[in-house]
């Protein structure tokens, strides 16, 4: 009870105890819960656990067991030998998968298209299909060549014809599984939207050209970072050093535009269209820890699509396949680059960040 000037006790200074004990309404307590830090914290840990799952998901389904489904396959020498349908039946059946045969004049055209990537392994039937020379290219794609090599030899004693194997592109010494170039490509890919995160957060004043050209900095300096450490660092890997590292930059940049785009329209939840597209998705579907042919027929083509798959595709050509190297994954990083500026761009409004167009030292803190 306060005192008035006259020492008269009053009871108006505060409302009455009931006001006080009355207890919340469920309105009342659901806008509160919105209102406080628990909201978004319990939204994170639900989309947390679906995250793990899809993950898990995502790499078991396309990786775990690679299986063959339609694997192009050459033919040359006497391609029309009874015993080469026997020997090609009989290769299905130990694939559990289908040859989608592409005869060839010569074995010099035969290689020329393993080497442009049109096709993964060559039968040169001789003879009259009584031999059988197996050429695959491990660099081409090591699980493929893997699962031709491991079937001959039971085909050849199935059906009576001797099979020889080559390797005819096998790949480099430090690099025997062939995956330095999926772990390269996978630094480049979370790194490109990782520093575009740190930028948001750290650099959250930076205008939209400024966001763009810093961008371009830290993609330029990653990517030559990666190629230098894989390449000169541990040897792991013999790179066309200049056109490995632009590859990496060009990778990076377009994966921080591609965080930059969905922070435009999502602003705090951008991570989850990002990490979907570029991780659930792209890295699985890239065809560097699994050849294409040996991932379900959907994910392989949507992979090369996607800026992992483009940025492996280019980088595994200009290893192993130099004069070879294909326009396409050039134009699916660019296009993505493109698109992800421009939405960005048209719609920079909406961006969290920016400080306007005061001077610096006024930019909100």
């Amino acid at each position: 009870m306060s005192q008035t000037p006259d020492g008269s006790g009053s009871h108006d200074a505060h409302p009455p105890h009931g006001a006080h004990g009355r207890p919340l309404s469920g309105a009342e307590r659901w806008a509160g819960f919105k209102r406080s830090p628990f909201l978004p914290a319990c939204v994170l840990v639900l989309i947390l656990a679906a995250a793990a799952a899809l993950f898990a998901g995502s790499y078991t389904y396309s990786m775990a067991n690679p299986t063959p489904h339609h694997i192009p396959t050459g033919v040359t020498g006497e391609h029309d030998a009874a015993r080469r349908s026997a020997f090609v039946g009989a290769m299905e059946k130990a694939l559990d998968a289908q040859l989608d045969l592409k005869v060839y004049d010569s074995p010099q055209a035969a290689r020329d298209a393993l080497d442009a990537q049109k096709i993964y392994a060559v039968f040169d039937v001789r003879d009259n299909g009584a031999r059988v020379r197996l050429d695959v290219s491990g660099a081409s794609g090591v699980t493929v060549a893997q699962v031709f090599a491991e079937a001959a030899p039971p085909v050849s004693k199935a059906t009576g014809i001797p099979v020889s194997v080559k390797d005819v592109n096998p790949l480099q010494g430090g690099d025997p599984r062939g995956l330095t170039i999926f772990y390269i490509t996978l630094a480049a890919v979370i790194i490109g939207f990782v520093g575009a995160i740190q930028l948001s957060v750290h650099a959250r004043g930076l205008n939209p050209a400024e966001r763009i050209a810093f961008t371009i900095a830290y993609a330029l300096l990653g990517g030559f970072a990666v190629a230098a450490v894989a390449d000169w660092g541990l040897g792991a890997v013999d790179l066309p050093f200049a056109e490995s590292w632009l590859i990496l930059a060009l990778t990076m940049f377009t994966c921080g535009m591609v965080f930059t785009m969905f922070n435009t329209f999502f602003h705090r939840w951008a991570m989850i269209p990002t990490w979907g597209l570029l991780v659930l998705l792209g890295n699985p579907a890239s065809g560097g820890a699994v050849a294409p042919p040996l991932l379900p027929t959907v994910i392989g083509r949507l992979g090369q699509w996607l800026p992992p798959g483009a940025s492996y595709n280019a980088q595994h050509t200009a290893v192993y396949f130099q004069g070879n190297q294909h326009a396409f994954p050039f134009l699916v990083l660019a296009g993505w680059s493109v698109v992800s500026c421009a939405l960005f761009w048209f719609w920079r409004h909406r961006h969290p960040g920016g400080r306007g167009t005061g001077p610096l030292h006024a930019a909100a803190v």
